[in-house]
């Protein structure tokens, strides 16, 4: 019996001892700091077109260079600003750790949802404008990002058309509901001031729209200028197909819609700037900044694309002065 007993004591300590050292090594994983912490972003774009999907990769990736795991939330309204509204009131119900905001509109409607979930956003063209910002370096509230706005796109564009397209009339298809390309087309104004060319405006409120406001400008432009508006962009090839039918040079706000079809633009790669709020997203995430410590930042690059193919379909001649200003596609 003796025997027997001693057998189960030591059964017993044998055990204890097991469960002791499990219970350890759970308690240093813990204070190692092993099990890492998964944030929670919600993402809202307007539409669905290249420039915004490839700023989406871009933060993306940001976030997994920078060694943060993420579980994220894509919503995208199809162009419906009802829709917006309620991704980005969802977005605040669940109080999700960031919002990411791909577009003007996006932005405004995760502003008007919450004061306080930390808010980046990329592809807006005048954050200050747009009420988003109270100014470039000094954002305050909970919102910042960057732009897709570079200073000198849309004077360079005006300036090459002035120089190198026949006529001076330029027709314009925009969207007058969405802040950022009033915004643009005021600035395309203020860059032709000095010159002969003159506006020819088309407003549109669908993408539906966007290929009989194409049509309408047959005839009453000499070239068209399509700026970064989001429900054109997610349209752009019924106004390709125009153009290309009816030799009207198409001049695009940003290097995706060229490879799409366009014949020129003055951009940069929206994947670059998605980038960069990724990076602005992993100091308010891992760093504990705020919003408001992060100035809105500009597009780093800046250059010329022209599709050679565009231009043949479009009956435009390609000048050898292009050869060292610009890049080239087929």
């Amino acid at each position: 019996m003796m025997k027997k007993r001693i057998q189960q004591i030591a059964m017993l300590c044998s055990a204890s001892f097991l469960l002791l050292s499990g219970c350890g090594a759970k308690e240093t994983s813990k204070s190692d700091g092993n099990k890492e912490k998964t944030y929670q972003i919600g993402v809202t774009q307007f539409v669905e077109h290249p420039s915004l999907d490839a700023a989406l990769e871009g933060f993306k990736q940001a976030l997994k260079d920078k060694g943060l795991s993420v579980s994220y939330d894509v919503q995208n309204a199809q162009g419906d600003m009802n829709n917006n509204q309620t991704i980005a009131n969802n977005f605040a119900s669940d109080q999700v750790d960031l919002i990411f905001a791909n577009s003007t509109p996006s932005a405004q409607a995760a502003l008007n949802a919450t004061k306080d979930i930390p808010i980046v956003f990329t592809s807006v063209t005048d954050p200050v404008g747009a009420q988003l910002v109270q100014s470039m370096e000094k954002p305050g509230g909970n919102v910042t990002g960057t732009t897709d706005t570079h200073p000198d796109a849309i004077p360079k564009t005006v300036q090459f058309i002035d120089k190198y397209v026949k006529g001076n009339r330029v027709g314009m298809i925009y969207n007058s509901g969405e802040q950022n390309s009033v915004a643009q087309v005021e600035t395309v104004k203020k860059a032709m001031k000095g010159t002969d060319l003159k506006i020819v405006p088309v407003s549109v409120s669908t993408s539906a729209e966007v290929k009989q406001a194409a049509e309408s400008l047959v005839g009453k432009a000499d070239c068209i200028y399509i700026i970064t508006d989001n429900t054109v962009v997610s349209a752009l090839e019924s106004v390709i197909q125009v153009a290309s039918d009816h030799d009207i040079p198409l001049f695009v706000g940003e290097l995706d819609s060229v490879k799409r079809g366009g014949f020129a633009a003055y951009g940069f790669d929206y994947y670059d700037i998605g980038y960069e709020a990724g990076e602005m997203a992993a100091q308010i995430l891992k760093d504990g900044k705020k919003p408001s410590d992060l100035p809105v930042q500009y597009p780093k690059k800046l250059k010329l694309l022209i599709n050679k193919k565009a231009a043949k379909d479009m009956n435009i001649e390609l000048n050898p002065e292009w050869d060292s200003i610009a890049e080239y596609i087929e």
